[in-house]
């Protein structure tokens, strides 16, 4: 995995987003200087032996650590050990740092993992109504935090969340590894995450976010595990990373019917790059179905989807509202994937009986090219809404080795252009069906020009 701050592992990490324009959201490289302090989670007390639980020493330093926000910011430092803990929660202008060796475990104590209320874009837990369980780190409302190290991990231990949400005995939704709320100016890197209870990085109604230099596992029958999900979230980029979990390898979204409609933030100006995907039950990379905030302005390029269910999958349903529009795949090469592309619908279950069946979701201006596949059972699977069709489907330069007994493509309620495509897509994908043709040509020469969104 190639760790582009190699040489600047030994120092903690401040980071200044360049305002300069670039190319593409990952082109904004932060600024890196040092932080002026320093402290190790040893001067609180903690133990390294894998059982004696450290969540209150955690808690001791970061409070400590508040006194030198407007100091220049501080560094914890996590040396090589097992360290078993809780939930804690970070502060501004602070960089955590897990040397090589450190683990953070994540307790298996249920009691150890405070409960917070639901985030107000989805009204209720994912997986059960009410409270959730908080996230192992997080931070809220924060500003220039850091969580890196030399290659340290961070282990969530999750196969007791896996067993209980499996035997349907949990009483609150499952908890991510890192959770930032409304922050700004967040990177997460070079770092191994294993074992989620559900998320393992879950940014949300924050603004430049990146995530870069990290490896990400969970077994593949591991029920619902996601690698990254930016939700809600503005100006994020993913890169040079590995990811494989038991669903979606990276997951975008922006909140559940009626209330991310109300709450109305979209996901937007992602930029996804130099990615190894393997998602064993979901998709390598998907889009929804929870994204009734919106998301719009999504380049990914330079990516390998390997061992998936599906290659790339759009998600979304009647009651959910929102759009999901400007994406534009580049660049992309898959190998043993039961489903290449897949935009469906009707996906995905609703939080409460209040949402809007009149709230019709709108999927446009979806570019795919430059696509090369082996091994692919079904090319794809179009499946839009009478009420309002997928359109603006663009496909150019594909090329997929499929068996000759399967069924290529279905396709229905669905708009598009197609050119250089192997197999030979659906009429409706094809130019002689529609005049999406020039939408087609317009959206890829815009971004022929700028290649950025």
């Amino acid at each position: 995995m190639p760790v582009a701050l190699l040489l600047l592992l030994a120092l903690s990490i401040a980071i200044r987003i360049d305002a300069e324009e670039s190319s593409g959201v990952c082109d904004f490289k932060p600024g890196l200087k040092p932080r002026p302090h320093s402290v190790s989670i040893l001067e609180f007390g903690a133990v390294g032996d894998g059982k004696t639980l450290n969540t209150l020493a955690f808690q001791n330093a970061i409070f400590y650590l508040k006194s030198f926000t407007d100091k220049g910011g501080a560094q914890l430092y996590v040396p090589p050990g097992k360290w078993l803990t809780g939930s804690f929660s970070l502060t501004s202008h602070l960089t955590l740092f897990l040397e090589k060796g450190a683990v953070i475990l994540g307790s298996q104590d249920p009691s150890h993992w405070d409960l917070v209320d639901p985030l107000p874009s989805y009204g209720r837990g994912i997986e059960l109504p009410g409270k959730r369980y908080r996230s192992l780190i997080n931070g809220d409302m924060l500003t220039d935090v850091v969580v890196t190290g030399d290659n340290g991990t961070i282990d969530g231990q999750g196969s007791v969340w896996w067993d209980w949400f499996e035997s349907r005995s949990l009483n609150y939704s499952r908890p991510h590894l890192v959770e930032f709320t409304s922050s700004d100016h967040v990177v997460v890197s070079n770092l191994t995450f294993l074992n989620a209870p559900a998320y393992n990085i879950h940014p949300v109604y924050c603004s430049n976010v990146l995530v870069q230099n990290i490896s990400v596992s969970a077994p593949g029958e591991s029920p619902y595990t996601i690698g990254i999900v930016p939700d809600s979230s503005n100006n994020v980029c993913i890169e040079d990373s590995l990811i494989k979990v038991g669903y979606d390898a990276i997951s975008l979204k922006s909140g559940w019917d009626e209330y991310g409609i109300a709450y109305d933030r979209p996901t937007q100006d992602v930029h996804i790059r130099r990615v190894y995907l393997q998602s064993s039950s979901g998709s390598s990379i998907a889009f929804g179905s929870e994204m009734s905030g919106g998301i719009s302005n999504v380049y990914v390029e330079q990516v390998y989807l390997y061992n998936s269910f599906s290659g790339i999958e759009f998600r979304t349903a009647k009651g959910r509202g929102g759009y999901i529009k400007r994406i534009i795949i580049s660049n992309i090469e898959l190998k043993n994937i039961n489903m290449a592309f897949g935009a469906i619908g009707d996906c995905g279950s609703h939080p409460d009986d209040s949402f809007d069946p009149h709230a019709i979701p709108i999927l446009d201006q979806i570019t795919l090219q430059n696509v090369t596949g082996s091994n692919i059972t079904m090319a794809g699977n179009f499946t839009g809404l009478a009420e309002s069709p997928f359109t603006s489907i663009c496909l150019f330069n594909v090329s997929l080795t499929i068996p000759a007994t399967s069924t290529s493509w279905t396709c229905s309620n669905v708009i598009g252009f197609s050119e250089f495509v192997s197999p030979e897509p659906c009429p409706e994908l094809n130019s002689s069906y529609s005049n999406s043709s020039s939408v087609c040509y317009s959206i890829l020469n815009s971004y022929g020009k700028s290649a950025s969104l």
